[in-house]
């Protein structure tokens, strides 16, 4: 796994030792980035929920994002994540970890422009997307975007709370689903 375009292209990550963490392909990362791009500058805040490697959250850094949070549960995630994070060099002050459920980092808010949420296939996704479509704590920024990677098969709704789905992307058996706040 490598980070694919940006400041740190080229540069290798770590994988997960076992085969319970799916890396998003870089494929799919190259699409969803190719989509998202005119949205990153460098007052960009971004969310990677459900982690895992951080990959997704350290290519947008790699490609202008000003800060990048990271939220996994499994503390072995959380500590590729900062391995990461070092091998490649990113400032301390331009990231956060956190190791808990997305559920519950959510109530604490934070403002995010770009969330990505991208739990196992077999996850929950109805309560994440009530949670960021209530905005109840401010976690998403005015005009914010929420990516959500699912198995294709996954039905996820068109709408949830103030969000709406405005482009699905299907590669394989993985598609990304595109939500705005309205």
């Amino acid at each position: 796994m490598r980070v694919i375009a940006g400041l740190y292209r080229g540069r290798k990550l770590k994988s997960p030792p076992n085969q319970r963490t799916r890396p998003t392909s870089d494929r799919l990362r190259e699409t969803l980035f190719n989509i998202l791009g005119p949205n990153i500058t460098n007052d960009t805040r971004f969310l990677d929920l459900c982690a895992g490697t951080g990959a997704i959250g350290i290519e947008a850094l790699s490609r202008g994002a000003g800060f990048a949070g990271f939220v996994d549960r499994a503390r072995r995630n959380c500590a590729l994540i900062e391995e990461n994070l070092d091998l490649i060099g990113v400032p301390e002050d331009m990231t956060t970890v956190e190791c808990q459920e997305a559920e519950k980092y959510l109530k604490q808010g934070g403002s995010w422009d770009l969330v990505y949420f991208d739990p196992p296939y077999d996850g929950d996704y109805a309560e994440v997307l009530a949670q960021l479509g209530a905005n109840e704590s401010g976690i998403l920024a005015p005009e914010a975007v929420v990516v959500v990677e699912h198995h294709s098969k996954t039905l996820i709704p068109d709408e949830s709370g103030s969000l709406r789905r405005w482009r699905i992307k299907k590669q394989g058996e993985s598609s990304l689903s595109f939500f705005e706040t309205s």
